[in-house]
C-alpha cells in the first residue's frame, strides 16, 4: 500500500540528531521493508515549545496551506493517492493540522503512532495544540503506542472505531549483532583509541547531555561509581549536549575513571557497545530508552530503573538488572555484582542479544505494522 507519512515534532530529513527523528526513519524504513510505498509528505515542524499562542496559530495556518496543497495535488492526479495517512508523534506541543483534514477528505484510514494526551493542558497556553490533538486521536482507525503506561489517556478519548495497540520499540538490531561478533577487534580499537587498559571491565552509557532528567540520570550515575572505587571499572559516555559541564562536574571525583567520548555516528557507536562489559542507565523517568535496546543487542547486560517503558525494553531479570526508581543503593548493588561475577555478566549478555533480536528488531517491526494496517484497511 501507499502511506503518507508525516512527523509534526521533527521530520526524519531533519538536520538535528535526535530520538524523535531516529525513530521517524526507523517506521519509515519498517513499513517499506514490510513492503509498502512510503512518502514523507511534509516537512513542516509543528513544534512550538513556548506556549506562545500567535506562533500556534501561524503554524496552523502553514498547516492549512499545505493540506490544502496536497488535497489538490491528490484530487487532480499530480500526486498518487495515499492509502493510509500515518503521523509519528503528535501531542499538544507539536499537532498534526495536516493529516485528518486529507485523511477526512480522501477517505483513508488515519494512523496515529506515538500519540499522547494530556488533559491537563486543556485550557491552557497549548490548548490549541490540545485540542488539535485530543481530536486526531479521536478520529484515528489506529493509534500505535510504544509505551504501555501512555495507552490508557489515550485510550479515554479514542473513538468507537480506533483500535489502540502497544508494540515493542524497535530498531535495527543487525548492525549491533554484527560488531557484537568482533568484540576482541573493537575492544583492542578502543583501547588504543583511548588509552584504556583492556583488563578491567569496561562501563558504557549513552544519552545527550541536557537539562532535567538526562542531567539527574547523570548524576546519580556518578553518586552510584562514587560508591565502587574500590573495584577495577573504566566508564566510557557517549554523548554531549548544552548540560554538558554540570555533567562532567558531577564526575569530578572519579574523573579520571571517566572517558568523554562526545557524540559518536552509529557505525562507531555499535563499535563501542562491542568493546564494552556493562551498560548502565539510571534512566530517571525514562519513556523507554532505545540505548537499553543497543545494548542489548550489542550482547550487553544492563542496569536500569524500574520505570516508565523501560521493562518493556529490558528482559530483565535474565538480561539486565532494573531497580527501583531513585534507589541509588540497590544500583549500585546491582552495578557491583555484574561487575565481580563476569560469567554472569557474558550470560546476560548472550541471552540480551537471543532477546533484543527475537523481540525488538526491524524485522519484528516490520511484521507488526503490516498486520496492523492491513487490518485497518480491511
Amino acid at each position: 500500500m501507499r502511506i503518507a507519512f508525516y512527523a509534526p515534532l521533527k521530520s526524519p530529513t531533519h538536520p538535528t540528531p535526535s530520538g524523535d527523528r531516529r525513530m521517524a526513519r526507523l517506521l519509515v524504513q519498517a513499513l517499506e521493508k514490510a513492503g509498502h510505498i512510503v512518502d514523507v509528505t511534509s516537512h513542516l515542524r509543528a513544534y512550538d515549545g513556548k506556549g506562545d499562542p500567535a506562533h500556534q496559530s501561524a503554524i496552523k495556518s502553514d498547516g492549512d496551506r499545505q493540506a490544502m496543497g496536497l488535497l489538490d495535488a491528490y484530487l487532480d492526479g499530480l500526486r498518487p493517492r495515499p492509502d493510509v495517512w500515518f503521523t509519528y508523534h503528535l501531542f499538544y506541543k507539536a499537532p498534526d493540522w495536516i493529516g485528518p483534514r486529507i485523511s477526512q477528505a480522501l477517505g483513508i484510514p488515519y494512523v496515529a503512532a506515538e500519540a499522547s494526551h494530556a488533559p491537563k493542558r486543556a485550557g491552557g497556553a497549548w490548548d490549541m495544540g490540545h485540542r488539535a490533538t485530543q481530536n486526531a486521536i479521536a478520529m484515528a482507525s489506529l493509534v500505535i503506542g510504544f509505551n504501555k503506561d501512555d495507552e490508557a489517556c489515550v485510550r479515554d478519548i479514542a473513538g468507537a472505531q480506533s483500535r489502540v495497540v502497544t508494540i515493542p520499540p524497535f530498531i535495527d538490531t543487525a548492525p549491533y549483532v554484527a560488531a557484537g561478533a568482533e568484540r576482541r577487534t573493537y575492544r583492542a580499537m578502543a583501547a588504543g583509541q583511548y588509552n584504556v587498559s583492556p583488563m578491567q571491565p569496561w562501563l558504557l552509557c549513552v544519552a545527550m547531555m541536557r537539562d532535567g532528567d538526562k542531567l539527574e540520570s547523570y548524576r546519580q550515575l556518578a553518586h552510584a561509581l562514587g560508591n565502587l572505587s574500590d573495584r577495577p571499572w573504566q566508564l566510557f559516555v557517549v554523548g554531549d549536549g548544552a548540560a554538558r559541564d554540570d555533567t562532567q562536574q558531577a564526575f569530578g571525583p572519579i574523573a579520571e575513571r571517566v572517558s568523554w567520548l562526545g557524540e559518536q555516528e552509529s557505525e562507531a557507536l555499535a563499535g563501542l557497545y562491542a568493546a564494552c562489559d556493562l551498560y548502565i542507565w539510571p534512566s530517571v523517568r525514562e519513556a523507554y530508552g532505545m540505548a537499553f535496546i543497543e545494548a542489548q543487542a550489542s550482547g550487553l547486560p544492563v542496569v536500569g530503573a524500574h520505570v516508565g517503558g523501560v521493562p518493556g525494553v529490558v528482559g530483565a531479570p535474565e538480561t539486565g538488572v532494573l531497580v527501583e526508581p531513585d534507589d541509588m543503593a540497590a544500583f549500585t548493588t546491582a552495578v557491583a555484582g555484574l561487575l565481580d561475577n563476569e560469567p554472569t555478566r557474558l550470560s546476560m549478555g548472550r541471552r540480551a542479544q537471543e532477546y533484543a533480536v527475537s523481540r525488538h528488531s526491524i524485522d519484528c517491526a516490520a511484521k507488526m505494522l503490516d498486520e496492523l494496517l492491513q487490518g485497518t484497511l480491511s
